[in-house]
């Protein structure tokens, strides 16, 4: 991520990105409650939501802002250890690489590289948060599941251990697309801007780049994300072969179906989020990495 600044040990790598996570979750949280109501379309009559700004503003007057954080702490749970894992591999795959090729520093295409096989690491940690996410998240799947644990127990106990990792292999392809979207457009943005001279100018910087890396990461991998969690919310029964089992069949099979644009349903609401959420991640990301090597020279740890 910064390669002309000192590295860092593992340790305060994986903290910062698990800051930065958490973080980019409390900003961003109440948007996926939006796009929640606004996809099951709750609300009626006088309560109908006419648009994203109307949803927000009726649940803040009719239930309280608190109600915008809701169920919060799932996603908690797995952004920490997701977002850790993101930033800590990328910078361990990094140093790999450049020793691997010889590199003094990165390079576009060792950004992207780089990010696929953090993105590709990333998906290991993921998918049992994601399938029990998606389980939950289902409407027909409202009355199975009592919450996260039960996800667990019923999954395991009907379908096997390793039925908590169905949709590994689409997972991955999710986490690579976004990941070599986000870190090489970071790279190429950083190096295209006006280097900064200031500690706000730096901010504005990564605002920048991480936002544009998050919605060029989000356009790439949006089609693999539908796919996924189609195979994830599906119960796998023995003797038959689901629907969607693999993921570039799984996104042919859609688009024949269904047509191209049912790649990218829900789009809007996901890029909204993860686009601006690119940049708090990388601002706060850089900004705590910062804030390590300041605390490790004034004490002589540097």
């Amino acid at each position: 991520m910064s390669a002309e600044k000192a590295p860092l040990p593992f340790g305060y790598t994986f903290m910062a990105g698990a800051i930065a996570g958490v973080s980019e979750i409390l900003v961003m949280y109440p948007l996926d409650v939006i796009k929640t109501r606004m996809f099951t379309g709750k609300g009626a009559g006088a309560d109908a939501y006419t648009g994203m700004l109307d949803c927000f503003q009726k649940i803040v007057r009719n239930e309280g802002p608190s109600r915008l954080y809701r169920g919060i702490t799932a996603p908690i749970l797995m952004e920490a250890p997701k977002r850790a894992t993101k930033f800590a591999a990328n910078d361990k795959w990094g140093k790999f690489y450049r020793e691997l090729f010889g590199q003094q520093t990165m390079t576009q295409s060792l950004s992207v590289l780089t990010g696929a096989s953090a993105g590709a690491t990333e998906s290991f940690v993921v998918v049992p948060f994601e399938l029990v996410k998606i389980r939950l998240q289902d409407k027909a799947s409202a009355g199975k599941y009592n919450g996260m644990m039960d996800v667990v127990f019923k999954t395991v106990r009907n379908e096997g251990v390793l039925a908590l990792y169905n949709g590994l292999e689409s997972t991955m392809w999710r986490h690579i697309l976004w990941n070599a979207g986000y870190f090489g457009c970071i790279h190429q943005v950083r190096a295209l801007i006006p280097k900064a001279e200031t500690k706000k100018g730096q901010t504005l910087n990564d605002i920048i780049a991480g936002t544009i890396g998050g919605t060029v990461g989000t356009i790439l991998n949006t089609p693999l994300d539908v796919v996924k969690s189609r195979i994830q919310n599906t119960i796998k029964v023995p003797g038959q072969t689901p629907k969607y089992n693999w993921a570039w069949p799984g996104v042919v099979t859609i688009a024949k179906e269904e047509g191209f644009a049912a790649l990218y349903k829900g789009f809007l609401p996901k890029v909204l989020r993860l686009g601006p959420g690119g940049g708090i991640l990388l601002v706060v990301y850089t900004g705590v990495m910062d804030f390590f090597r300041n605390m490790r020279e004034a004490r002589g740890w540097a």
